[in-house]
């Protein structure tokens, strides 16, 4: 198994490295950039979906008027630079970096990553790591409170589905589970706000933010021992994560059904039930550990999934500041410091997860040996 670990861990370089050089590649050749974005914002056309610069842009945020009007010659290299002092728009490019060849940009941001310094945000006066810290607790608290209590939920009732099949409860579930399948989770947290934050009817639940005031500076080991303060946190936490877990809970329940479906039709289970075996050791010793294999593999993805992307309208709607909403921010406004830094971040912790799916396939079924399979 050390053998296996050790092999894995040397395929995410070339993994990393593909997955950034495509990027930087896409970037590369992407309309518009953090001069343009600038320059836009001089002349009074940023149509940007944020549009803001809040902050760090150092000569960035000199007025149209202070660069127009020098006489210097039509800088035509970017769109809307025609009247600004071509030294304005040197120092732009030196400020981003961009005075440098696309090669040689590339192979600086490499080793910076390779030793995890993400540079200074472009529009914002903090670091890249400082800044998707401040947002990680919105991220963990919705990802993971999420795959919990959908996989918590989902794997015994969708277990519970299978042992019943053709029975009225399984009828029933699978028409709820299809009905909530189908809603999609933006709506649904909509109509949650309507019923339950003070919309047209009942005012239980809070808005915004995952902590009231007096909990939102309080330090993590503090907040941790304080009995009001998790309460606090549940109460705001929880309209989000039945939003979000709603359509994850659906597919992981017909998934698991599905597959011990599958399972208990197998010959072995007619021999272990011949055998005299009771029903829930059949069940639970020999149907579970094969059937749980393929809910197993799908639960990166669903947990990267709603860790860093799929909570993207959640957080818009419940205007809960997390990775999700930095990352759409970041790519709108030309951020690329923090637009790089998030998918490196991202695809590395993927393919950590990945790797550890497949130490739990060993975990739930001792006979998988990675070992005798060439990676």
């Amino acid at each position: 198994m050390a053998a296996y670990i050790i092999r894995r861990l040397l395929l995410m370089i070339p993994t990393i490295l593909g997955i950034m050089t495509l990027s930087f590649i896409v970037v590369q050749f992407a309309p518009g950039g953090p001069v343009e974005r600038v320059i836009a914002q001089l002349q009074g056309n940023d149509v940007s979906a944020t549009a803001r610069i809040s902050g760090g842009g150092g000569d960035a945020g000199m007025s149209a008027q202070d660069q127009t009007g020098r006489g210097g010659p039509i800088n035509s290299k970017y769109r809307g630079a025609q009247g600004l002092d071509p030294e304005f728009i040197t120092k732009l490019e030196k400020q981003f970096g961009f005075d440098k060849p696309p090669l040689e940009r590339f192979g600086l941001m490499l080793w910076n990553y390779a030793r995890f310094d993400f540079g200074q945000s472009y529009f914002r006066d903090i670091s890249v790591i400082d800044l998707i810290k401040e947002k990680l607790p919105v991220s963990i608290s919705l990802g993971l409170w999420m795959t919990l209590i959908s996989y918590g939920i989902s794997i015994p009732l969708g277990i519970a589905k299978a042992v019943r099949d053709g029975s009225r409860f399984d009828v029933w579930t699978s028409a709820l589970v299809v009905v909530g399948y189908a809603i999609p989770g933006f709506l649904f947290a909509v109509m949650l706000i309507v019923l339950f934050a003070g919309g047209s009817f009942l005012d239980w639940f809070p808005l915004r933010g995952l902590w009231s005031d007096q909990y939102a500076s309080m330090p993590f080991w503090q907040w941790v021992t304080n009995p009001a303060a998790l309460l606090d946190y549940a109460w705001h936490i929880t309209l989000p994560v039945i939003a979000m877990a709603l359509s994850a809970f659906a597919t992981t329940t017909l998934l698991t059904k599905n597959s011990f479906l599958d399972e208990i039709r197998k010959q072995y289970v007619v021999t272990a039930r011949a055998k005299g075996l009771t029903e829930n050791r059949v069940l639970y010793h020999h149907v579970f550990r094969n059937a749980m294999l393929i809910v197993i593999a799908g639960f990166p993805g669903a947990f990267i999934g709603a860790f860093f992307g799929g909570s993207l309208l959640i957080e818009t709607i419940f205007s809960l500041d997390g990775l999700g909403l930095l990352g759409f921010e970041s790519v709108i406004n030309r951020d690329y410091p923090v637009v790089f830094a998030t998918l490196y971040i991202f695809s590395l912790l993927g393919l950590v997860i990945g790797l550890i799916s497949d130490l739990t396939y060993t975990w739930v079924d001792p006979r998988i040996d990675f070992e005798k399979r060439e990676v």
